[in-house]
């Protein structure tokens, strides 16, 4: 097996399913909500990570559509957590040079979390170096239905004609719109299943699965995957 080359192709856009906290804090006997906070700090060390390896777009499944489902007591720690987060890392973030974005329904979060987001993505809006997506809220069923939805009034105001809809104009309607496909899609703690993320933009992304649990995950399994993904050749359906 080849090891990670730097001077290879580096993929620009790396979207990441992180999961496994819940599974961690478990594994050393801590309530669920120290798996979250651990993560966190998996959070900081990818963005270092990504950084100092090139790569220009990074997206995290951060909070599902179905993560809603989970009990109160852990939603209100998670909300807490991204806001406190938020707050307290949005000066490294605009040291870094790293632009935050957003994905999902996020008129659904509490006010305090809304509050802190809106106010870390206008004090990075001017930065140009890696972009940061977060997935909030997010379910790519519902963001395929919101672009649909979006398309559809379009066209009942004339705006658009049927004959107009292509790939590219419905891809402009997606929350990723402006962002470029994934290259590489992530999954960690072993899970064989995509859960909703992503499902339009990663259709040629190259995908990897870690057994390694999201609170573990540093730079050298990022660079696993990387190599991984070095030796693999991409070829869109030709030959």
């Amino acid at each position: 097996m080849s090891a990670f080359d730097p001077t290879a192709e580096i993929p620009q856009h790396v979207a990441i399913i992180m999961d496994g906290n819940g599974r961690w804090a478990k594994q050393q006997g801590r309530p669920r909500r120290e798996g979250h906070r651990a993560g966190a700090d998996s959070v900081e060390a990818a963005l270092e990570a990504c950084g100092e390896l090139g790569i220009k777009f990074l997206t995290l499944y951060a909070f599902s559509s179905e993560n809603w489902k989970r009990p109160k007591a852990e939603v209100s720690a998670l909300m807490k957590l991204l806001a406190h987060f938020l707050k307290e890392k949005t000066p490294s973030l605009i040291e870094n040079n790293i632009r935050l974005q957003v994905i999902g329904r996020t008129e659904m979060l509490p006010k305090s979390s809304r509050t802190e987001l809106e106010r870390s993505i206008e004090k990075t809006a001017d930065n140009d170096g890696l972009t940061l997506v977060v997935a909030l809220s997010y379910g790519s069923r519902e963001e395929i239905v919101d672009a649909t939805r979006a398309l559809m009034q379009k066209a009942t105001n004339g705006e658009i004609q049927p004959e107009d809809l292509d790939n590219e104009l419905f891809a402009q309607h997606l929350y990723t719109g402006e962002f470029p496909d994934p290259d590489l899609l992530i999954r960690t703690s072993g899970e064989l299943r995509l859960s909703n993320f992503l499902l339009w933009q990663i259709s040629y992304s190259e995908i990897y699965i870690t057994d390694t649990l999201w609170p573990d995950f540093r730079q050298p399994h990022l660079e696993a995957a990387i190599a991984d993904y070095q030796r693999r050749h991409r070829r869109y359906g030709g030959l």
